[in-house]
């Protein structure tokens, strides 16, 4: 043990032990008391990267894996389209999100062009991982995570699916994007449709996680040509010698 430190005693263990026991009972409680939504939202809606889902009606999650956020969107009461490319993890998704009637989903493989083919890598982490992109520094902060196959899909612009699906845009005031690397491209596709958003949230890294990939610079520098400011920045996992990677939150600049 290094010089200086001294270890926990048995009794200041099971005091914590108990504490966060009792923690856990209390918010059990609560929950039963004010029911799941309701939980949610107290928990965290507080946050300063869920805060924004108190001034929507509706957003756009492209890049939806399973679905994961699906119970914190439906704690706000919020409409939610999901897109998501890998045929099974679609599937996947569809089932899960089968007991919230606001939310739907779409399989596409959202991209800056109509019609163009590309080489779509699934990793191994049940496809959270997937890009159009190589890796690049990725393994050095993910080493524990590889690509296992590649498939084939043909890409297409997000006002060109919300077209094809006769979404009425005007249901959804944000947009959140997910999909490891491309979300320049993605952002500059839909650049005709970017003011019908008031936010946009990023995945973004300050590093080359995939070969050529978004990075918050050319990022932030878009953003700010489209009208929209850096409204939070939020740490996802930093690794000394390699980088970060961040949500962030951009909001419409009202002029």
């Amino acid at each position: 043990m290094p010089h200086g430190l001294r270890q926990p005693s048995c009794s200041s263990l099971y005091l914590l032990e108990r504490e966060m026991s009792v923690r856990g009972l209390i918010g059990e409680g609560i929950r039963k008391l004010i029911g799941d939504g309701s939980y949610m939202r107290l928990r965290y809606g507080y946050r300063a990267e869920h805060s924004y889902l108190r001034k929507i009606r509706g957003v756009i999650h492209i890049g939806a894996n399973a679905g994961q956020e699906r119970n914190l969107y439906d704690a706000f009461g919020l409409h939610v389209i999901w897109i998501e490319p890998i045929p099974d993890v679609f599937e996947a998704l569809k089932i899960n999100i089968s007991g919230f009637p606001k939310q739907r989903a779409y399989n596409y493989l959202v991209t800056g062009e109509d019609g163009q083919t590309y080489k779509l890598h699934i990793a191994d982490n049940s496809g959270a991982s997937s890009s159009i992109l190589d890796f690049s520094k990725h393994t050095e902060m993910y080493p524990e995570i590889a690509y296992k196959d590649v498939i084939t899909i043909t890409g297409a612009r997000l006002g060109s699916i919300l077209a094809a699906e006769r979404t009425n845009i005007r249901q959804f005031a944000a947009l959140v994007l997910d999909t490891q690397g491309s979300e320049l491209e993605i952002l500059k596709g839909a650049a005709g449709i970017l003011p019908h958003f008031r936010f946009i949230k990023v995945e973004v890294p300050d590093f080359e996680a995939y070969k050529s990939c978004c990075q918050i610079g050319d990022l932030s520098a878009f953003m700010s040509s489209n009208d929209f400011g850096e409204r939070s920045r939020h740490l996802i996992k930093h690794a000394p010698g390699v980088g970060s990677y961040f949500d962030i939150i951009y909001e419409r600049i009202r002029r």
